[in-house]
């Protein structure tokens, strides 16, 4: 007589993993479990909750790159478990690093003698490196007051109410007033000349934005720095530009190369770039570049040698992973000019194909501008009936996620959707999504408006309902 001595409470080789007990019960969510599980027990959970997670390559709201080549996957995975900090343990990995920099400097037409190296930091992405150029602008300037005799505790930079939440964070964590131009309806970036009118003795950058998260428009660089020349020969103060180029530094050299906004300009001490965005690299890098080395203080940088040797570094965090810098240069060396330029053309004919597809609606009014960020914002001609908002519900139910927010003050009675157009978002995806959006509007049509259906509705309808246009008014100039 054969006797077996496997037990009903444990699991065999020969269960499958959704047969096993572990995937058959809850495991406790707050608190870690008190006896471990298999691996491919660990694996089911978690995939089978990420399958609730959006489509990334359906998020329409977002920037941030959704698709590489498998190539570069493959670089990825490889390089995954480097600490990019550790310099002197990668060295080919901080060459690489400098090597992109120099890259982007020469792409921003930074003023290089011939075999200079340019200066410049890998970050996170463009929000630290906002932060870092902040930094080297509140410290450049409190040096100049306090060599004058002045006071300098009560700095200021001069943007637009456009600003990405990246730029109130830098404000609010590091004691610097931000003086913002208030838009206005029908023009939806900053003025240059009435930020120069705000700039002040206090002022340490007026920061300009290449491609307005709001509707993708260019701020007009070249008038900003032409005022400010005049400005600071009138009254010898020396206020600099920041230019945010997070969205269109990958775009403008290759769609608009004699559009002057970088470092051919005088006053643009540094710029940021999103390698994430139109850098075409999964989220999590970004890059800040200074015009020279007299522009990035000295005395922000540290240097530490614990890690076998003197490594510089001027960072907000320590720690990193490398793979996204090099598959940053992985993009640089395979595509190179010519392949970043065939990719931001095919996206802006796709652009113009999904404004036109809009346009013959008649229901929409285009509210982004020709030369941007490929990306298309939209407003209803008619919204008494109907809203974005309900569009933008509507489209989810097809799988699309399209943002739908408000403008900043002065033209808040403005309600956008916008739709970025992504390396991977194809002409087919386009013309799919155009006949979603018609599809909506006649599901629309057919239900009462918005305004029964307030009045008709629950409670807990009528908050839901008010709750999503309250936070797409708080969101607004954050969508990314």
């Amino acid at each position: 007589m054969v006797i077996s001595n496997t037990s009903s409470t444990t699991d065999t080789s020969v269960h499958s993993t959704f047969a096993s007990r572990y995937v058959r019960t809850s495991l406790p969510r707050f608190h870690m479990a008190e006896s471990s599980i298999p691996k491919e027990a660990a694996y089911q959970i978690i995939n089978d909750e990420l399958m609730l997670d959006g489509n990334p390559r359906l998020n329409l709201a977002s920037f941030v790159t959704t698709w590489m080549e498998p190539e570069c996957d493959k670089l990825i995975m490889e390089s995954i478990n480097k600490n990019y900090v550790d310099m002197d343990e990668y060295p080919v990995t901080t060459e690489l690093q400098n090597r992109c920099v120099n890259m982007i400097a020469h792409l921003f037409n930074a003023p290089l003698e011939e075999a200079e190296t340019a200066v410049g930091v890998g970050t996170v992405g463009s929000s630290e490196a906002i932060m870092l150029a902040g930094l080297a602008f509140k410290r450049r300037w409190q040096n100049k007051m306090k060599a004058a005799g002045k006071p300098y505790d009560k700095p200021n930079i001069v943007t637009g109410a456009n600003v990405q939440v990246c730029w109130e964070k830098f404000a609010r964590y590091f004691e610097v007033e931000l003086k913002e131009v208030h838009l206005e309806k029908g023009y939806y970036v900053m003025n240059p000349e009435k930020a120069a009118a705000m700039v002040d003795e206090n002022t340490i950058c007026v920061a300009a934005i290449l491609g307005s998260t709001l509707n993708g428009e260019f701020e007009d660089v070249k008038a900003l720095n032409d005022l400010l020349l005049i400005k600071n020969a009138e009254t010898g103060w020396d206020t600099p530009i920041h230019v945010d180029a997070a969205s269109g530094g990958f775009i403008a050299p290759f769609l608009y190369p004699d559009l002057e906004w970088d470092f051919r300009l005088p006053l643009v001490k540094s710029i940021n770039v999103s390698g994430h965005k139109y850098g075409l690299v999964y989220a999590g890098i970004g890059w800040a570049i200074w015009r020279s080395k007299e522009d990035l203080p000295e005395e922000l940088i540290f240097h530490i040698n614990y890690l076998g040797s003197d490594q510089p570094t001027f960072t907000l965090n320590f720690s990193k992973g490398s793979s996204q810098v090099i598959a940053q240069y992985y993009q640089f060396i395979r595509l190179g000019f010519e392949g970043y330029k065939n990719i931001m053309e095919n996206c802006q004919e796709n652009a113009k194909v999904l404004k036109k597809g809009l346009e013959d609606t008649g229901r929409f009014e285009i509210v982004s501008k020709e030369c941007g960020v490929p990306l298309v914002a939209f407003s209803l001609k008619d919204s008494t009936i109907h809203d974005e908002f309900e569009v933008s519900d509507y489209l989810r139910r097809y799988g699309w996620i399209v943002p739908a927010y408000t403008m900043p003050e002065n033209a808040k009675d403005v309600t956008v959707l916008r739709v970025v157009i992504r390396e991977d978002f194809s002409r087919t995806l386009v013309e799919k999504l155009v006949n979603d959006i018609k599809k909506v509007l006649e599901e629309l049509d057919c239900l009462p408006s918005k305004n029964t259906l307030t009045k008709d509705m629950n409670l807990k309808q009528a908050v839901i309902y008010k709750w999503k246009r309250v936070v797409a008014e708080k969101k607004m100039n954050g969508v990314c």
